[in-house]
């Protein structure tokens, strides 16, 4: 597991892992994510309270695994309907091996998110809601970064395991999609991930299926910017 995840470190995720794929590169995915998100994930509520740091570094690896659980069928359908030739197996493992990259690309974010969140607005200040938008914003970047540089390493093997761009493309842009529609509004449902000022310090809102996460966004910029 140890050389498994130093390759993964390394950027060096070949073909023979989908080719033949074992226990071991389940786990040292599996490791990635919970290690590289829960770092991060910590960040992202220790603006709020340390205990709100401390519920979203349990939340943020939970929103991975329950993305990747609820996507998974539906993912393995599409590779095998665009004609990629990969089993269930190896979609599962394909798209922990991207979330594993992100993880690690967020767990290195860190110290710039740590950085930012020192300079932004306090908690108990004047400008509360524009240092909460600020923080919203930055984490929606950053982890839109992290998934567009794993989902381009993803790329890439599918492209070795399919022979063909055009077909590779099509699977990657379909998993897309459908992630990330099902993980943002996942993400809404998990809430509090950084903690609203104005409201209490809670591991799940009372109300987790009002509203939408799209919703949320549009209000953080018409905070900063109107």
């Amino acid at each position: 597991m140890i050389e498994h995840f130093k390759t993964l470190l390394r950027g060096e995720i070949g073909a023979g892992s989908l080719e033949k794929p074992g226990l071991r590169w389940f786990a040292t995915y599996c490791l990635a994510i919970i290690v590289g998100s829960s770092v991060y994930g910590a960040t992202i509520g220790l603006w709020r309270a340390p205990l709100q740091s401390g519920f979203t570094a349990i939340k943020f690896p939970l929103l991975i695994f329950l993305t990747c659980i609820g996507n998974g069928a539906v993912n393995g359908m599409l590779a095998q309907l665009f004609g990629s030739g990969l089993s269930l197996k190896q979609t599962a493992l394909a798209i922990l091996m991207s979330f594993a990259i992100a993880a690690v690309i967020l767990g290195a974010f860190s110290p710039v998110t740590l950085f930012v969140l020192y300079n932004a607005p306090p908690l108990g200040s004047a400008n509360a809601i524009v240092g909460h938008s600020m923080i919203l914003l930055m984490h929606v970047f950053v982890i839109a970064f992290a998934g567009i540089m794993a989902n381009r390493r993803l790329l890439d093997l599918l492209r070795r395991m399919t022979g063909r761009d055009a077909t590779a493309r099509a699977v990657l842009f379909s998993w897309l999609g459908g992630n990330l529609f099902l993980g943002a509004q996942l993400a809404w449902n998990l809430r509090p991930f950084i903690g609203s000022p104005g409201l209490t310090v809670q591991f799940l809102r009372d109300d987790p299926l009002r509203g939408n996460f799209y919703e949320a966004v549009w209000r953080a910029f018409q905070h900063l910017f109107f």
